[in-house]
């Protein structure tokens, strides 16, 4: 009898057990109690925000991009962002995505280096991928691009456009990846005009449209006619000024440079009048459909640099540049295969300025 019981009693623990180990499979990398079936994607952005006309706003188009062409809805079973109102938030957002078992999150910028770096080795099981940052673990991707290549090109449109020869960048937080930025339009400044001027200043911020702003008044009544900012929603600031002077005075000869994407959209004052020259366009949204890809396709670049430059049709100019002069638009076309053919190597930090021939 004992037996029996005994026996009876070990069947049900198996059989519960066989239940409870089923239902773990049935909700397993599932984000909301249900089975998931297909590959999903999130984003973190960084202060900036989703909607920063530039390279946040561009990893997001990337990524809807990426869920139309695979048939994903946005949510936690296809593709979804979170969005950072300060630095804080950064782990919190990406340890978020993780624990809702996204099987690829991205960390939009290289702010996030340390908080990607920190959470890859506490999920080892989720695939990251960082923008703009190099972070050395087996399951995180790092995406960079050649700035320095597409500021060489809108470097040439401003040396060969400029009326005044002094012209100005704004960039955000100081480093080596916004100096790329920096660098690459001074050589090619000076490549095409040696007697032009470039005003520089570091705004300390890429969420503070006023400091863009102020910065933009104090360059233009410095003499400058054309700036080019890689700040972030710091340079919208920059572009208003432009457009609040052009607006005040019609005939001011005054042009915005604008960055990562196509930014014409943000310089239109009306129908007749843009005060964007160009952008120089850092393709963030093919390098993150690009990444996803991959991982989806079980080819995830883990532990592995992928760099984007003008021969990967990763930077570039912009395609709006109806105000660019035919003359600067040869030059351009002239330098960018110079460029691709390693004929010419574009300086990608001050050291290497000063060599730069």
């Amino acid at each position: 009898m004992k037996k029996r019981k005994f026996g009876l009693a070990l069947s049900l623990v198996l059989a519960a057990g066989t239940m409870l180990g089923a239902c773990g499979k049935s909700s397993e990398k599932s984000g909301d109690g249900g089975k998931k079936d297909s590959f999903t994607v999130g984003m973190v952005t960084d202060v900036g925000g989703v909607d920063d006309k530039s390279f946040n706003q561009s990893a997001w188009e990337g990524l809807q991009k990426f869920g139309s062409d695979n048939s994903l809805k946005k949510g936690k079973n296809g593709y979804d962002y979170l969005q950072s109102k300060s630095d804080s938030d950064y782990i919190t957002n990406l340890n978020t995505l993780s624990r809702q078992d996204f099987d690829l999150v991205y960390g939009i910028g290289f702010l996030m280096e340390d908080a990607i770096s920190k959470v890859a080795d506490q999920r080892k099981d989720t695939k990251f991928a960082i923008v703009d940052a190099v972070v050395n673990k087996p399951n995180v991707a790092s995406i960079t691009f050649k700035e320095n290549e597409g500021s060489f090109l809108v470097g040439v449109v401003a040396g060969l456009t400029t009326k005044t020869n002094k012209v100005g960048f704004i960039g955000g937080v100081q480093g080596e990846l916004i100096e790329k930025f920096e660098t690459g339009f001074k050589a090619g400044v000076k490549s095409v005009n040696p007697k032009a001027e470039v005003l520089t200043k570091y705004t300390g911020a890429f969420d503070k449209p006023d400091l863009g702003q102020a910065t933009a008044d104090t360059m233009i009544k410095s003499g400058a006619d054309i700036l080019f900012h890689a700040a972030g929603a710091t340079g919208i600031g920059m572009i208003n000024e432009v457009k609040s002077v052009k607006q005040k005075d019609p005939s001011k000869n005054v042009w915005a440079i604008g960055v990562d994407r196509d930014q014409a959209p943000d310089g239109k004052i009306d129908a007749n009048t843009n005060i964007m020259l160009t952008s120089m366009v850092k393709r963030v949204d093919i390098a993150v459909q690009d990444i996803a890809k991959k991982a989806k396709d079980g080819d995830f670049p883990g532990g592995k640099v992928v760099e984007y430059g003008l021969n990967e049709n990763g930077v570039g100019i912009a395609p709006t540049k109806d105000n660019v002069s035919p003359e600067a638009l040869k030059a351009v076309d002239e330098w960018t295969a110079k460029i691709k053919s390693g004929e010419v190597k574009v300086p990608g930090t001050p050291a290497e300025l000063k060599n730069f021939k």
